[in-house]
C-alpha cells in the first residue's frame, strides 16, 4: 500500500518564480529540492503504524510554480476487496469511509482503474456511482494501457459499456528504466512517462488516432490518451464546472456585497479610512492635546505650584526655629510683637497655655493676666537680636532647603504626569507598545535639562542665600501677610479637622478629653521618673507603664496624636493673632517679631526666580522639543507593516478597516465575475430562437 493517508495537493500557478513546495501543517517552507518533498512524503506516509494501516489525517502540500495551473488534487487510498493476514479487518470500511467524505459533491471524481482488470470489478467506479450515479462530475482514468490488446483498450477508452459523464483517458505504464544522457544524468521520470506514451500509442494510431490512421476518413470515435491530454482535459473540466457555477457564485457575492455595503452605511457612513489616515489623526489628537494641556504650565500656574512647595518649607522651618523654642512656647515673641516689653524681659515667665481646654470648652490658663510690672532683667537689644537671629537662621534653611532641586523636580514631575495622562486615554490606550515608547521619550528629554535647569535655579536665588537682609517693600510686606493668614487658616482648618477625625473615632469629645488627661498624666509620671533617676545617678530606663485598663494603646495613641494637634492649633492661633496684630501690619522693620511674613516674602522671591529659570531652561525646551521628537522618531520611523499593526491595535478602527477591506474585495470580486460573466456570453454562439406564443403571436 503506497497511500496511507489522504494526500492534499494544492497547485498555484506563480509566474516568474522558480519551484519550490510547502507543508503548512509542519511549518516546512520553500523546499526546492522535490526529491526531498518526495522523501518527505514517504516518511509521511510510513509514520502511519502498520497496525492501523490507513490514517484519515491528511497530508497538506503546496505546490508553487509556473508551469502548473490553479488547481487542488487528493490522493485517496486504493479500494481493496479483503485485507491481508496482517492487515485489521476493518480496513476495508474505513477505505470506504475514508474516499466517501472526498467524493461528495461538488468536488470532481478521478476514478482510477487499471485496463487489465475488468472495470465491472472497479470499486473505484462502484463507489463513484454510489455518489455522482449519473458520472457527471467522474472521470474514468485508466491505467496500464501497454498491458492489454489496443483495440481493447480503445474500447474500453470509448466508454460504451460503462459510460462517464466527463469520459476516460487513458495512460500507460511508469516506466521501470531511464534512460542516461550524453553526460550519464538520470532521465527524468516525466521525460520516461512521455517517452513510453509516444511509443506505444504512437504505434497503436489506427486504434487511438483513428482519424489520422484513415486520412481524416475513419468512422470510429476517437479516445482521449496521454498525460498531457488527461492535464488538458482536467482543465478544461475545472473551468467547465466554474462557468457553470458562476451565475450562482455571482449572486451570492452580490448579496454579500449588498450587505457590506449596508453596513459600512449605517455604521460609519461610508466614511472611508486608512491605517496611514489614522496614524496621523493619532498623532495629530496627542499634540492637540498635548498643547492643550501645556496651559497648565504657564508662568503664573507654575509659580503658584511652587509656591506651595515653598509653603510646605515654610511651615516645616517655622516647625524647626520657632515652634520648638521655649521662649516662644512662654509667650516672648508674641509679648514684644503686642509691644508688652516688660513681659518679654521678665526672666520668670507664666508658661505657655496648653489649648487643650480651650479648644474643648474647658477655661483657657492664659498668661495674659501676668504682671506687666516685672523687674527687667535683660536688655531689648539682646531680646531682639536672638530674635534677629532666628530669623537669619529660618531664612537661611529655607533659602538652602534645595530649592533649585525641588522646584525643578516638581515641575517635571508634573510634566510626566500629563504625558501619563496622555498615553492613558483614548487613543493611545490602545497602543501600549507606542504609549511606553512616548513616555520614554519625554523622560529622555527632561533627564537632558533636569540637572542643568536645577543648576540655573541655585544660581538665580544665590542673593538669597547669603545673610543679609532681603529687601522688602511695604507693598510686598502687605502680600505677605495676607499669604501668611491664609495659609495658617489652612494649616488650622487642617488641624481641626484631624482632631474632629479622632474624635469621631474615639467616640466623642469628653472621652477624648479624659483620654488626653490620662496621656498627660502619664507622661507626667515617666518624666519624673527620667529626673529622679538622673539625681540618683542610675541608668535611665526606658520601662513604659501598664496603659489603664479603661483604654486600649490604640485610642492612648489617638490620644497621643490629638494631644499633638491641639499644642499645634494653640501655637498657631496665638501667631496668628500676632500676625493680625498692627506690629505685623506696621511694615518690614518688623520682619524678626514676624518672621511667618517675612519667610512668605522671601518664598515669593525664590518662587518667580524659580519660575523665571525653570520656564526658559526646561520647559520652553520640553514643548519645543517633544512634538518633534514625536514626529522623527514615531511617525517616520515606521514602515507600511507597523503602521498597518498599529491601526488594528485599536479594535474600532480594526472593525472598520476590515468591513471596509470586505466591500472592497467584494466589489473587486464582483467585478471580475461581471468579465467572465460577459466573457462566457461573448464567446458562446448565439443560439436565440423566436417563439411562437399561444395565439401564433411572435414574441
Amino acid at each position: 500500500m503506497v497511500t496511507r493517508r489522504p494526500i492534499e495537493l494544492t497547485l498555484i500557478h506563480t509566474p516568474n518564480t522558480e519551484p519550490y513546495g510547502d507543508f503548512p501543517d509542519l511549518n516546512l517552507r520553500h523546499i526546492t529540492s522535490f526529491s526531498s518533498i518526495q522523501k518527505t512524503l514517504t516518511d509521511l506516509n510510513l509514520s502511519v503504524p502498520a497496525e492501523q494501516c490507513v490514517s484519515d489525517n491528511p497530508i497538506q502540500l503546496h505546490i508553487y510554480s509556473p508551469n502548473v495551473p490553479d488547481l487542488t488534487l487528493i490522493d485517496l487510498p486504493g479500494y481493496i476487496q479483503i485485507a491481508n493476514i496482517d492487515q485489521p479487518e476493518e480496513l476495508k470500511g474505513r477505505i470506504e469511509a475514508l474516499c466517501e467524505k472526498y467524493i461528495k459533491e461538488t468536488n470532481l471524481i478521478l476514478a482510477v482503474c487499471a485496463a487489465d482488470v475488468d472495470l465491472a470489478n472497479s470499486p473505484a467506479l462502484r463507489a463513484s456511482r454510489r455518489v455522482d450515479p449519473l458520472g457527471l462530475r467522474t472521470m474514468g482514468v485508466i491505467t496500464k494501457m501497454d498491458l492489454v490488446d489496443p483495440q481493447m483498450g480503445a474500447e474500453i477508452l470509448r466508454g460504451n459499456r460503462y459510460p462517464l459523464g466527463l469520459g476516460y483517458v487513458g495512460v500507460v505504464t511508469k516506466p521501470a528504466e531511464k534512460r542516461r544522457g550524453s553526460k550519464g544524468e538520470d532521465e527524468d521520470l516525466k521525460a520516461a512517462v512521455m517517452r513510453r506514451e509516444e511509443g506505444f500509442f504512437g504505434a497503436n494510431r489506427e486504434h487511438f488516432y483513428p482519424d489520422d490512421a484513415a486520412g481524416g476518413k475513419g468512422k470510429k470515435t476517437p479516445v482521449l490518451v496521454g498525460t498531457d491530454t488527461l492535464r488538458g482535459r482536467l482543465m478544461q473540466v475545472l473551468e467547465s464546472s466554474m462557468a457553470g457555477s458562476l451565475h450562482r457564485i455571482r449572486n451570492d457575492v452580490q448579496l454579500e456585497l449588498e450587505e457590506a455595503s449596508y453596513q459600512f452605511k449605517v455604521m460609519y457612513n461610508d466614511r472611508r479610512i486608512t491605517a496611514e489616515s489614522y496614524v496621523a489623526e493619532t498623532i495629530d489628537t496627542l499634540k492637540a492635546r498635548f498643547n492643550a494641556y501645556a496651559g497648565q504650565f504657564n508662568k503664573p500656574a507654575v509659580r503658584e505650584r511652587v509656591k506651595v512647595m515653598l509653603d510646605e518649607k515654610i511651615m516645616s522651618v517655622l516647625e524647626a526655629i520657632y515652634w520648638s523654642d521655649k521662649r516662644l512656647e512662654n509667650g516672648e515673641l508674641n509679648a514684644l510683637a503686642a509691644g508688652d516689653f516688660k513681659k518679654a524681659l521678665a526672666i520668670e515667665q507664666a508658661p505657655a497655655a496648653t489649648g487643650s481646654s480651650t479648644y474643648f470648652g474647658g477655661k483657657s490658663a492664659s498668661n495674659a493676666s501676668a504682671p506687666k510690672d516685672v523687674p527687667t532683667q535683660r536688655e531689648l537689644k539682646d531680646v531682639e537680636a536672638y530674635w534677629r537671629h532666628k530669623l537669619e537662621a529660618a531664612s537661611s534653611l529655607l533659602t538652602k532647603s534645595g530649592v533649585g532641586r525641588d522646584s525643578t523636580t516638581l515641575v517635571a514631575e508634573g510634566l510626566r504626569a500629563l504625558i501619563d495622562n496622555i498615553i492613558t486615554t483614548e487613543p493611545m490606550s490602545h497602543h501600549p507598545e507606542y504609549a511606553e515608547r512616548i513616555l520614554q521619550l519625554s523622560h529622555g528629554i527632561l533627564r537632558q535639562y533636569l540637572t542643568i535647569t536645577s543648576d540655573q535655579v541655585e544660581n538665580a536665588i544665590k542673593p538669597f542665600k547669603r545673610d543679609v537682609d532681603v529687601d522688602v517693600d511695604q507693598r510686598e510686606w502687605g502680600i505677605g501677610q495676607e499669604k501668611s493668614v491664609v495659609l495658617f487658616d489652612k494649616e488650622i482648618a487642617m488641624l481641626e479637622g484631624r482632631i474632629a477625625e479622632i474624635k469621631g473615632r474615639i467616640g466623642g469629645g469628653r472621652r477624648l478629653r479624659g483620654l488626653m488627661d490620662y496621656v498627660r498624666a502619664r507622661e507626667k509620671r515617666e518624666e519624673e521618673r527620667r529626673r529622679e533617676a538622673i539625681r540618683n545617678g542610675n541608668a535611665v530606663q526606658d520601662v513604659e507603664e501598664p496603659i489603664d485598663y479603661r483604654y486600649s494603646p490604640a485610642q492612648v495613641l489617638e490620644a497621643r496624636h490629638a494631644l499633638l494637634y491641639t499644642n499645634r492649633l494653640t501655637s498657631l492661633r496665638l501667631r496668628l493673632a500676632a500676625i493680625k496684630s498692627k506690629t505685623c501690619k506696621s511694615g518690614p522693620d518688623k520682619d524678626a517679631l514676624c518672621p511667618e511674613i517675612f519667610l512668605n516674602v522671601v518664598a515669593d522671591k525664590l518662587a518667580y526666580m524659580s519660575t523665571l529659570f525653570i520656564n526658559i531652561e526646561l520647559l520652553d525646551q520640553f514643548f519645543y522639543q517633544f512634538p518633534r521628537e514625536i514626529d522623527s522618531r514615531l511617525i517616520y520611523d515606521l514602515d507600511r507593516t507597523e503602521v498597518q499593526k498599529f491601526a488594528r491595535e485599536n479594535p474600532a478602527i480594526r472593525r472598520h478597516l476590515d468591513l471596509q477591506d470586505r466591500k472592497d474585495k467584494l466589489e473587486l470580486c464582483m467585478t471580475q465575475l461581471q468579465s467572465l460573466v460577459n466573457l462566457r456570453n461573448e464567446s458562446q454562439p448565439n443560439h436565440t430562437k423566436k417563439q411562437q406564443g399561444l395565439f401564433g403571436t411572435l414574441f
